[in-house]
């Protein structure tokens, strides 16, 4: 559970006991020794616990103390390709994995130096909910009800008022940790993250707490591939020694191998209530005087008749198992030719349909639609990602793509977020803004002296099927009055940046009001009528004609 709150916070005698066998059965198979970022040459732990960072923040809520198993779970590359199904321990469930790694991609995105894993992630979320309650969450990512710590009144832990109003742990008297990754609401009011980009930061998302986690675990300068880093960066999540050891052994037993598992399938590990929710007002865990619990005695599986005798035991009834839903893949799921003008949204939307092994849709999988390409293009927003989960029907369908002002081709992806799965790739092309006519909006002669300035100034509006024709690109030549005119080499020129003289200019927009005011006109010392052409994205144009003729003698 992260908070910002020093070393106020205690844990409560019960989970320290437990906590304290889980130190010694690790304590007894060598694992301070164990490496932290896996096999491939990185540091080591010392096995000795750093001191936190000045700004630490420090965890208590009970949390899981059960270690993984020892024998090591099948790793792909190795003997077997991993199962879809398998061991409660070793599975994460498919949304929750996806949620971790794509948490460990936009970190990378940003702050590569951090070198976050997944599986990082994976072990601290294991330890705080079990991977939120074995993966029990909606098609986005939600909790489908809230994980709550205890309440945080100074009774078993630390007094912390309210800083929420009770919005995340619906408590307004004190605070309590909220969701898969344990946030305090303080905490979560400074790290909170938007992960699957629904516009909301919500404690209780995986998506949105998972990223959080990863941004608060690379605080500072952080490098979590240095053992010492990542061990500050866990302490600072909970500054714990038993909690460390627990993290970094489900942290290393994750790095060795593991598989995706359907959500609601993987076991709610024993000790979380169902999801670590203690309930609003409820008394926090008391201690036993010698510091360790007891067990209540469990009821007979066959308690007496009445009248004496024992009952044969009732059988339990086996239910059947429903066949695991396997991703085979992603489809296009109809979408049309993805074409639009330049600052106008694409009318067609992507949609793409996620298919089980059997050929049938499969609902609740994650997709990342991906913008690509030397293009403006965007979401709303301006985003260039988006990530959506598929319907009952199998599909989803990306949101709104806008054009930007860059015309050309580019591609949108479709991918299964977080899975090795070929992508569904759609080809887009932004046209340029275009007019089918263009008029001057007034007659006045455009005149001038040799080697003066044209007075006044040409303007022109841009249309197109009549209606007006914003940000066009126009091109303005002064050509020669041939049969096949070409530019002019001379008569009335511009002049560009630096001052040169020339007589073509590219690229020039009409405004919003579909008007285009060109630049000053000048004239060189050859006198007579010449002529300049306006030519519009779109094909449209219009001559104007320039005079350069010398003032009239005064008279005698």
């Amino acid at each position: 559970m992260a908070a910002q709150f020093g070393r106020r916070l205690r844990k409560g005698a019960t989970t320290t006991a437990v906590a304290a066998v889980a130190v010694a059965a690790l304590s007894a198979s060598g694992a301070p020794g164990t490496p932290l970022v896996g096999d491939s040459g990185d540091q080591q732990s010392t096995g000795t616990t750093p001191s936190p960072d000045d700004s630490a923040a420090t965890g208590n809520s009970p949390y899981y103390t059960d270690l993984p198993p020892l024998n090591t779970p099948n790793k792909p590359g190795t003997t077997t390709n991993l199962p879809v199904t398998g061991s409660a321990e070793s599975g994460i469930p498919a949304s929750i994995l996806a949620a971790y790694k794509k948490a460990e991609q936009t970190v990378a995105d940003s702050d590569a130096a951090c070198r976050l894993p997944w599986q990082l992630l994976a072990a601290i979320g294991k330890v705080e909910s079990g991977q939120a309650r074995g993966g029990r969450v909606d098609a986005n990512g939600t909790t489908f009800s809230p994980i709550l710590g205890p309440v945080l009144d100074g009774r078993g832990f630390a007094m912390i008022k309210d800083t929420d109003n009770g919005a995340y742990d619906g408590d307004a008297t004190h605070d309590r940790a909220v969701g898969p990754m344990q946030f305090i609401p303080s905490t979560w009011a400074v790290w909170g993250q938007d992960g699957n980009g629904d516009g909301r930061k919500d404690p209780n998302n995986i998506y949105d707490a998972a990223l959080a986690a990863g941004r608060y675990l690379c605080a500072g300068s952080r490098d979590l591939s240095l053992a010492a880093d990542l061990d500050r960066a866990v302490l600072s999540y909970n500054h714990s020694d038993a909690y460390l050891r627990t993290v970094r052994s489900w942290f290393d037993y994750y790095k060795r191998g593991t598989h995706e598992v359907p959500d609601g399938t993987d076991a709610i590990p024993p000790g979380l209530g169902g999801g670590r929710d203690w309930g609003p007002g409820s008394p926090s865990p008391t201690p036993s005087p010698s510091g360790s619990t007891k067990p209540a005695p469990k009821p007979s599986p066959n308690p007496p008749k009445p009248g004496g005798g024992t009952p044969s035991p009732t059988p339990t009834p086996t239910p059947t198992p429903t066949p695991p839903q396997t991703l085979a893949g992603l489809e296009n799921a109809g979408t049309g030719t993805l074409t639009a003008t330049a600052g106008t949204a694409f009318t067609e939307r992507i949609k793409v349909r996620a298919e089980n092994s059997r050929g049938g849709p499969l609902a609740k999988v994650s997709v990342t639609f991906t913008v690509s390409g030397d293009t403006d293009a965007a979401f709303g927003g301006g985003k260039k990602t988006a990530t959506l989960f598929t319907g009952a029907d199998g599909t989803v369908t990306a949101p709104v793509l806008k054009a930007g002002e860059k015309a050309g081709k580019f591609t949108v992806r479709a991918t299964a977020t977080g899975r090795s799965l070929p992508a569904v790739t759609y080809g887009a092309t932004v046209t340029a803004r275009q007019a089918d006519a263009i008029a001057r909006t007034d007659d006045k002669a455009l005149t001038a002296a040799p080697g003066a300035e044209f007075a006044g100034t040409a303007e022109v509006k841009a249309t197109y099927k009549g209606a007006v024709a914003a940000g066009v690109a126009v091109t303005a030549t002064m050509i020669t009055d041939d049969a096949e005119p070409a530019e002019n080499d001379k008569g009335p020129y511009f002049k560009d940046a630096d001052g040169k003289t020339v007589r073509t200019l590219a690229d020039l927009r009409t405004d919003a009001d579909g008007i285009l005011k060109l630049p000053k006109i000048y004239a060189d010392d050859t006198t007579g009528t010449y002529k300049l052409r306006l030519t519009t994205e779109g094909g449209a144009t219009v001559v104007i004609e320039l005079v350069i003729e010398a003032p009239e003698a005064p008279a005698a």
